[in-house]
C-alpha cells in the first residue's frame, strides 16, 4: 500500500467514520479513512437492493465510480423471527418515512403486539462492502442476536436500539455506553472483520 492512501467510508454518519478510523488507525498503516463530507459531492444510488449485501455493494461501487478512491459502505437493519425477517432492508423507513425512528419503532411494536415473549427473537445485521478500483470486491456479514421488548428503555442508541436486548443481557442496546456497544454489535463486529481484508487489498496498490 501506497503512503498516504486514503479509504472512503461511503457515509455522513460521523459516528460510523470515528469507529472506522479507531479500527484502522493501529491495524492498517498509512491509511486515512474520510467521509463523504471530505469529498467532492456526487450523486447517492438509491438502496434498491434486496439484501443487505447487495445495498452495500451498491454503495461502494457507486463511491469508487465517482471518486477513485477504495470505499467501504455498509447496510444494516433489523430482522425480526415473527415477522419472517422483516423490517430486514426496510427497517430505515419501516413506517413510510425514511428515518423516522419513533414512527418506524411504534409500527413493530404494533406489529408484534400480540406475539408471545419466546418468540420475539430477531436479529441486528449489518454487511460491509469493500470495494477498490482496481475491481477488488469484498463483504462481510454478521448478525447480533437478540429479542424485541415491549417498550422503549435507554437513550444511548437510535433506530431499534431502545426495543432490542441483546442475547445474554438484560439491558436494551441503547442502555448499553458506546464503547460496549462497539465491541459487542453487529456493525462494529463487521467492521473489526472488514480490517484485514482492507489491508489485503490495499496492499496490491
Amino acid at each position: 500500500m501506497t503512503a498516504g492512501t486514503r479509504l472512503l467510508l461511503a457515509t455522513r454518519n460521523a459516528g460510523k467514520l470515528a469507529e472506522l478510523q479507531r479500527l484502522l488507525s493501529s491495524a492498517v498503516a498509512g491509511v486515512s479513512v474520510v467521509g463523504l463530507a471530505d469529498v467532492a459531492d456526487y450523486p447517492e444510488a438509491p438502496e434498491t437492493g434486496v439484501t443487505f449485501a447487495e445495498n452495500a455493494l451498491l454503495k461502494a461501487r457507486e463511491a469508487v465510480r465517482y471518486t477513485g478512491l477504495p470505499a467501504v459502505a455498509d447496510d444494516s437493519g433489523l430482522t425480526v423471527d415473527a415477522l419472517n425477517g422483516m423490517p430486514g432492508v426496510l427497517s430505515a423507513r419501516w413506517s413510510g418515512r425514511h428515518g423516522d425512528d419513533d414512527a418506524n419503532t411504534a409500527l413493530l411494536l404494533g406489529q408484534l403486539a400480540d406475539v408471545p415473549d419466546e418468540r420475539r427473537g430477531g436479529a441486528f445485521v449489518c454487511a460491509a462492502a469493500l470495494v477498490t478500483p482496481d475491481g477488488g470486491e469484498r463483504v462481510i456479514e454478521r448478525a447480533w442476536r437478540g429479542r424485541v421488548v415491549r417498550a422503549k428503555r435507554g437513550s444511548n442508541g437510535f433506530g431499534y436500539d431502545p426495543v432490542f436486548v441483546p442475547e445474554g443481557l438484560e439491558v436494551t442496546a441503547a442502555e448499553l455506553d458506546p464503547a460496549e456497544k462497539d465491541a459487542r454489535s453487529h456493525r462494529g463486529q463487521a467492521f473489526s472483520a472488514l480490517v484485514p481484508l482492507v489491508a489485503e487489498l490495499l496492499a496490491r496498490r
